[in-house]
């Protein structure tokens, strides 16, 4: 029987998967965040700011915490279904190691051997549904921080009256060069963490 494969096919997809997790989790390691503007000067009214989106995510407790207990429902499904693939990996060697031997009926092999292609076909549609709820959870995730970060700077900015609030990234920096002075990263960080905190008490 040629079918194993096609097993280790989805065994290697699943641990890639998880491999490519693991690397983007280690790159959403906190980093520092820019040191406070010099000489005590800030932003004033008017004036166009800009947050380094990066900095603030990796120092967003909301953020880090909803990717915390997702990457656990992450690894939970993961190690589940590499169990399922492990385990009908080595009932298709069995298997395989009896035909070859010659201890199965042509009725008993065929049986088998459409059980095993059932379960590998199962395994594959049990892959794609979790993926696709996974994929839905993480879209739900960044949508629940990118609302909480806009409610909070739509109220931050009615005490401040800046006239733009920009955002820049290492990938597509939209603020090339800018004043530290312009840069608020550091306060939004404050005041997103001090109501995440008040709301996660209550």
């Amino acid at each position: 029987m040629k079918k194993t494969p096609i097993i280790l096919a989805i065994i290697a997809i699943l641990l890639s998967a998880a491999a490519l997790l693991v690397n983007i989790l280690d790159k959403m390691e906190k980093k520092p965040v820019e040191t406070e503007p010099i000489d005590g000067q800030t932003a004033v009214a008017g004036d166009i700011v800009y947050i380094q989106i990066d900095s603030l995510l990796m120092n967003y407790d909301m953020y880090n915490d909803l990717m915390s207990a997702f990457q656990s429902k992450y690894e939970a499904s993961q190690n589940e279904l590499q169990k399922k693939s492990r385990q009908l990996e080595n009932d298709a060697k069995s298997f395989e190691n009896q035909i070859n031997k010659g201890l199965l009926t042509r009725s008993a092999a065929e049986q088998q051997q459409q059980n095993l292609l059932k379960r590998q076909e199962n395994l594959q549609n049990e892959a794609n549904n979790k993926q696709l709820e996974l994929q839905e959870e993480q879209f739900v995730l960044n949508n629940q921080v990118y609302d909480a970060i806009k409610t909070f700077l739509e109220k931050y900015n009615e005490e401040h009256q800046f006239a733009l609030i920009l955002t820049t990234n290492t990938s597509t920096n939209t603020v090339i060069e800018g004043s530290k002075v312009l840069d608020i990263t550091n306060e939004v960080i404050r005041g997103l963490n001090e109501e995440y905190i008040r709301n996660r008490n209550k």
